[in-house]
């Protein structure tokens, strides 16, 4: 009887629903791919926005899902809202890019992958982001590279220049970056 008046309780708060679903159980791996993906696309967007790392840095552990930071790796598009791409209908292929890397190649200018460059540090210093999980995020992207050409002809490029600034900050492996597929 004391845990259905509880859970009756719980049930009449109308606000932090995230807190509900993890005292319930359905929260980080749990929660469907779709939502996560959409997550981390928000999270990015807002972090573009604000120039708040921590802030990022705490949606990004408020997630609960270590195993799939490889999304926000790979989502990195530096254009952020107005970006050449942003926005625009995705195709299956793309809901499950690495983000933040696709964001930097779908976006336009070097602010936001000095801003993208900035969380992946951060995001890799405080372990937040494995070695397994950044290798993961890239390896995608370079995987599906061609067709994201195909809606950013500068895509190459930037991602050439994303991947030397990783590498230069101590992001991303040697190996790694000479696995960037060249022109």
């Amino acid at each position: 009887r004391a845990a259905l008046d509880r859970a009756a309780v719980l049930l009449r708060i109308k606000r932090d629903v995230n807190r509900l679903d993890n005292v319930w159980g359905v929260g980080g791996g749990q929660r469907p791919v779709k939502y996560l993906v959409k997550e981390m696309n928000l999270l990015l967007r807002e972090y573009l926005l604000s120039g708040e790392v921590s802030e990022a840095e705490h949606c990004l552990r408020e997630l609960e899902v270590p195993h799939f930071h490889h999304e926000l790796v790979y989502e990195v598009r530096a254009g952020g809202p107005g970006g050449p791409g942003w926005g625009a209908a995705r195709s299956p292929a793309d809901a499950r890019c690495p983000q933040a890397v696709v964001m930097v190649l779908e976006g336009s200018g070097e602010g936001p992958v000095a801003m993208m460059v900035t969380l992946l540090k951060v995001l890799w210093e405080t372990g937040l982001v494995t070695l397994d999980q950044m290798n993961r995020g890239f390896q995608r992207v370079y995987e599906e590279l061609g067709d994201i050409s195909l809606d950013v002809p500068l895509a190459h490029g930037l991602l050439e220049r994303l991947v030397e600034l990783c590498f230069d900050r101590g992001i991303i492996t040697k190996a790694l970056r000479d696995a960037c597929p060249a022109r």
